[in-house]
This record gives structure tokens, sequence and C-alpha cells, in this order.
């Protein structure tokens, strides 16, 4: 018997987990996991609720592409849960997958208001700032001009797994320091993930 899962959305996760319960006889654990991870977003909804001055996104999924993620995947997920604005919040799923084509020409007519370029760092995005900073027309890019491009690994923010919450403390350390520490470790802490 051969099972394939694919959850592309937190919702599609959420049900993921449960279906991994079932076939490994563990439906209790998998149930107290979700409990734990909805209580750890929800604890850090609450930080990122007292940011003031909210900070405006682009999240690159493949940069040879110029693509993003698509509104409801779960790096937007992480990065609207960290308390971040998405600049890309009408990119386009590509073929049902929670990857978005946006283009250099959509990223480029955000440039002003662009406060911080983030881009996903592993096997799907084998890309360093250099290369972002050095993009033809990124040198426009406010995040660029104010030295706001940071990498962040694809594992802890485009993966269903509760290392999410791993992404979304990450993501919020970024954008809003002052704001996440030390909470962030505390609440990593109490859904049984080390703060690293």
């Amino acid at each position: 018997a051969v099972v394939s899962l694919q959850p592309g959305t937190i919702q599609e996760m959420y049900v993921y987990w449960q279906i991994l319960g079932v076939l490994g006889g563990r439906q209790a654990e998998a149930a107290a996991m979700a409990a734990r991870f909805r209580r750890a977003v929800a604890a850090f909804a609450a930080l990122a609720a007292g940011v003031e001055a909210p900070k405006r996104v682009y999240f690159e999924a493949i940069h040879s592409k110029m693509k993003t993620f698509s509104p409801d995947s779960m790096p937007i997920f992480a990065l609207e849960t960290a308390g971040g604005i998405n600049l890309a919040a009408d990119a386009t799923p590509v073929r049902g997958t929670n990857i978005a084509a946006y283009g250099m020409e959509r990223i480029l007519s955000h440039a002003a208001e662009l406060d911080v370029y983030l881009a996903q760092h592993g096997v799907m995005n084998q890309v360093s700032r250099q290369t972002i900073i050095a993009a033809p027309g990124f040198a426009a890019l406010k995040a660029v001009r104010e030295n706001a491009v940071f990498l962040v690994d694809e594992t802890i923010v485009a993966r269903p797994t509760p290392r999410l919450l791993l992404g979304i403390a990450t993501l919020g350390r970024i954008l809003y320091p002052s704001v996440f520490e030390p909470s962030a470790a505390t609440i990593l802490q109490a859904a049984g993930l080390d703060p690293q």
C-alpha cells in the first residue's frame, strides 16, 4: 500500500498530520502536536499584533524564474503570522502548486514600498544575497538600498512540519527583532521545539 500526500496550505497540513496519525496508530499524538502548533501560532500572532508599522515584504521562491509563493502557501502563512505584509498578494499559483508567477516588472513596481526582500534558500532556490542584490533593476528596490535582503532556510518555511514554527520565529526576528526577542524562544519551547 502506498500513500502519496503533498499538503500545500496550512489547512491541508493539519489534515496531513491527522492522516499520518491514523496511518501510524498515533492519532492522539498527532492531535496533541496540532494543538501545540495552533497555540504557538496564536502566541506569535499576538506578538505581531503589537507591531506599530508592519513591514511590506516580497518573499522569493525561485530566483531564476522570478517566482514567489501563492497567497495561501505555508511560507506566506509564516510571513503573515510573523506580522509581515505580502506585497505579492496578487500572485497567481502555477499549475495548482504553492509557487506563483510574478516577474521582474511586478517586483520593480513595488520598488519604493518594498521594506524587506526575503528568499527561501535551499534545494529549491540556490541563490545568494549578492545574486539578488545584483539582479538587473534591483538597485531601485528600497529593500536593496537599505540592505534588507535576507535568506531563509526553506526547510523551516516550506515544509509541512512543526518546524514551520521556527520559520515564523525566524521571520519575526528578521522583521521585528525587538518585538520577537526573547518571547519567540519561550513560545518555541512551549511547543516542544529547540529555539536554537
